[in-house]
C-alpha cells in the first residue's frame, strides 16, 4: 500500500510536467505565429525593405478609390461691384463669352427683340455685327460682355491669368458725376476700424486725398 501511493504521486508529478511542456509547446508556437503574421504585415506595408508582392495581389489589397470628377472651370466677372461665378466658354477666346444665364445674374442685363437690356434701359445690337455678340454651341446661349462694353463704351479690365474680369461705369454714368457735381457715395474705414460715409458730411466741406500702390 505504501509503495502505491508513492506511485501514485511520481504518476501525478508526471502528468503536472506533461501538462506544462504540452503548454510551454504551445504558447510557444503561438508567439512563433504571432510573430510569422506580423512580418506578413510587416511586408504588406514596407515594401521598400521587403521583396516586393506580386502584382496579382496588389489590387486586392489596396483600397478602392472612386474618380473624382473634373471641376468645372470658371472665371469670376466684377459688375456694379458685385463679384459673380460665371462658366467659361467651351473655345478659347481673348474676349469674354458668357451664358445667357450668366449675362443676368452678373449684370441683370437680358436679351430681348429690341437689344441687351436692364429695367428701362436698353441697348440695340448692331446686325451686321451681330455674330460678334452672341452665338450658339448646341443648346446653350453665349453673350459676349467684353464687345458688349466696347459698344456701350463701358471700360472694363481683366487678369487673364486668374479668370477675372472688371467693369467700371458707363461714361453717361461718369459725365452725370460732372454734370451734378456731386460726387458718388461709397464708404470705407478710418484707421481704428470706424465706417465712414461721404454722404455723411453732405453740405460740408471734405478734402480727399487718394492715393494708389503701383
Amino acid at each position: 500500500m505504501r509503495v502505491s501511493m508513492v506511485g501514485l504521486s511520481v504518476i501525478f508529478f508526471a502528468t503536472l510536467l506533461l501538462f506544462a511542456v504540452r503548454a510551454a509547446t504551445s504558447e510557444s508556437a503561438a508567439e512563433g505565429f504571432s510573430a510569422k503574421k506580423y512580418e506578413d504585415s510587416h511586408h504588406v506595408l514596407d515594401p521598400l525593405q521587403h521583396q516586393a508582392l506580386p502584382e496579382r495581389l496588389l489590387p486586392g489589397m489596396l483600397p478602392a478609390v472612386t474618380p473624382q470628377a473634373p471641376t468645372q472651370p470658371s472665371r469670376v466677372v466684377i459688375y456694379d461691384n458685385v463679384a459673380t461665378n460665371v462658366s467659361m466658354a467651351p473655345e478659347p477666346s481673348s474676349d469674354l463669352w458668357i451664358t445667357t444665364k450668366d449675362l443676368t445674374n452678373a449684370t441683370r442685363f437680358v436679351i430681348k427683340p429690341q437689344g441687351v437690356c436692364r429695367d428701362q434701359l436698353c441697348f440695340p445690337l448692331p446686325e451686321a455685327r451681330r455674330a460678334q455678340f452672341i452665338k450658339k454651341n448646341g443648346s446653350t446661349t453665349w453673350f459676349n460682355l467684353s464687345e458688349f462694353a466696347r459698344l456701350i463704351k463701358q471700360p472694363f479690365t481683366s487678369d487673364q491669368k486668374n479668370g477675372v474680369w472688371y467693369f467700371g461705369e458707363r461714361s453717361e454714368e461718369q459725365n452725370g458725376y460732372l454734370a451734378s457735381l456731386e460726387a458718388p457715395d461709397f464708404t470705407l474705414p478710418e484707421l481704428n476700424g470706424q465706417m465712414h460715409s461721404l454722404k455723411d458730411f453732405r453740405g460740408k466741406k471734405v478734402l480727399l486725398v487718394t492715393w494708389a500702390s503701383w
